[in-house]
């Protein structure tokens, strides 16, 4: 289902973009990519993409994190750590890459 348009004042858009951004946690790159934007003529797309992109690098550690702790380890271990002797399955080039 898509969102209805609204046409909003100036005003009114900088004030939906702060309360927006805020809730995403993107507030203090939103207005100087903004301003930024302005200045160099960027298209819309590579406006939006700027703290998409931000946000979503900003996520993902937080994201692994999250997952990590769910799983309930016992402890934190390295790739280093990793008993090879004791599952022969695990390709060793391939742990070598983490």
């Amino acid at each position: 289902m898509a969102a209805a348009h609204h046409a909003l004042t100036a005003q009114a858009s900088d004030a939906a973009i702060d309360t927006a951004c805020r809730l995403l946690t993107m507030h203090s790159q939103a207005f100087d990519t903004i301003a930024r934007a302005k200045r160099e003529g960027l298209s819309c797309a590579g406006f939006l993409a700027e703290p998409l992109m931000a946000e979503r690098e900003d996520r993902d550690p937080r994201r692994a994190e999250r997952h990590i702790r769910a799983a309930h380890f016992p402890r934190e271990k390295s790739p280093q750590e990793f008993d090879h002797g004791a599952d022969s399955h695990v390709d060793r080039a391939w742990l070598s890459c983490l």
